[in-house]
């Protein structure tokens, strides 16, 4: 317990007690430091002698707060790192290293987004740094700190599924170092983002099953809280429901599936067992459903060869439509009704925006959402099932 002192206040007592941590490497940068009221309860004081505390620490820069989060040592003794600062333009090719950090490399889908940011960059004189973070948060954390070291003018980050908030990444937005993610957004973080339209292009997939007298209508997923682009994919499956005055039915979903297993699909050609089996059951016990909209290929493949092993025939007695088109897929044995996203186009645009950043890191913060498009093939027919007119 702290006690009264004449000499020296309560709340310049708490201060050194924070500084001893520091100094003794208890608290390292980014450490998280315990609450106001941790605090207050520790020593036996009010918390308005800890916010003075806690107030002093931040005006010197040896904290930093997050609203609502909490706050934090700062990476540097003497407060917030310069992680960036412009430079005057020079009459050179090579203007600089820019880093992309992303899940994985897999599929097309991230190797066009992949092709389109590279692309854009050597257009534009500069160097890339690609890091694959393996849906990893702490391979992810760890490649910021590195690429930030290696000094880097910019990042351009996918975030790893599951992924709803990021401190390394609300940190450099803070500071305005120029960073823009790509294919989702985080919530809570204010920051420059390029994606597609999930919501419109969930909305389009489920009405186009509807417009084919579809009613009972299933949405299968990988797990989804915390990824924002399968969050709105959700919320585009509902919203085209309600606009055709189609009941909820929750018993119509199935979304727990993890990613890795379920795209082995795209990277083996073999449908994961455990996941094929797990839709299996899934369609014996709801047999009433007639159409799935599902939230990427990885899953609407799965789904379908699953559905076959059944003898469930797609389309005649199971229409199936899926996000992300893939190389492929004209050729297959059911060439698959698709949204398409332009994931070229979404590696351009961030590295438009990114660039834009670099030049000005004051600009507000923009979100550009990018138009998909509905292609219509064999894995989608009229339903069979005879249903009144909407």
């Amino acid at each position: 317990m702290i006690r009264s002192s004449q000499r020296i206040p309560l709340y310049t007592q708490i201060r050194q007690y924070i500084l001893d941590q520091i100094e003794q490497k208890k608290w390292l940068p980014g450490d998280k430091i315990p609450s106001e009221n941790e605090l207050a309860e520790r020593f036996n004081v009010s918390r308005i002698t800890v916010k003075n505390a806690l107030s002093k620490l931040n005006e010197d820069g040896l904290i930093f707060r997050v609203q609502g989060k909490g706050s934090f040592i700062s990476p540097d003794p003497l407060g917030e790192p310069l992680i960036y600062s412009p430079e005057p333009a020079k009459n050179t090719k090579n203007k600089g290293l820019v880093a992309y950090l992303m899940p994985r490399l897999r599929n097309s889908f991230t190797a066009r987004m992949l092709d389109g940011i590279e692309s854009e960059l050597a257009k534009n004189g500069y160097r890339l740094i690609f890091c694959k973070t393996n849906d990893s948060q702490e391979i992810e954390k760890e490649a910021l700190q590195e690429v930030i070291q290696l000094g880097v003018k910019g990042i351009i980050i996918f975030p790893v599924d599951g992924e709803t908030y990021s401190e390394d990444i609300l940190r450099l937005t803070l500071v305005d170092f120029p960073v823009v993610v790509v294919d989702r957004y985080l919530r809570g973080i204010e920051t420059n983002c390029v994606h597609a339209d999930n919501v419109e292009g969930a909305r389009v997939a489920t009405a186009h099953l509807i417009s084919l007298n579809h009613r009972k209508i299933g949405f299968l997923s990988t797990s989804y809280p915390g990824t924002t682009s399968l969050e709105d994919r959700l919320a585009g499956y509902e919203k085209a429901l309600a606009e055709h005055n189609i009941p909820v039915e929750h018993r119509l979903r199935l979304t727990h599936f993890a990613p890795e297993p379920m795209n082995a699909i795209l990277n083996e050609g073999i449908a994961d067992e455990t996941s094929k089996k797990e839709i299996q059951t899934f369609l014996k016990e709801n047999p009433d459903i007639t159409g799935v909209f599902a939230v990427n290929s990885s899953v609407g493949l799965t789904l379908m060869e699953a559905a076959l092993e059944l003898g469930i025939r797609v389309p005649e007695q199971l229409s199936v439509v899926f996000f992300d088109n893939y190389e492929f897929a004209p050729w297959s044995s059911i060439p698959p009704t698709c949204i398409s996203q332009v994931e070229y186009d979404i590696g351009k645009e961030s590295v438009r925006l990114l660039i834009s950043v670099m030049e000005n890191p004051k600009q507000v913060r923009r979100k550009i959402v990018l138009p998909n498009k509905l292609i219509v093939r064999k894995s989608t027919a009229p339903c069979a099932v005879n249903h009144a007119p909407l």
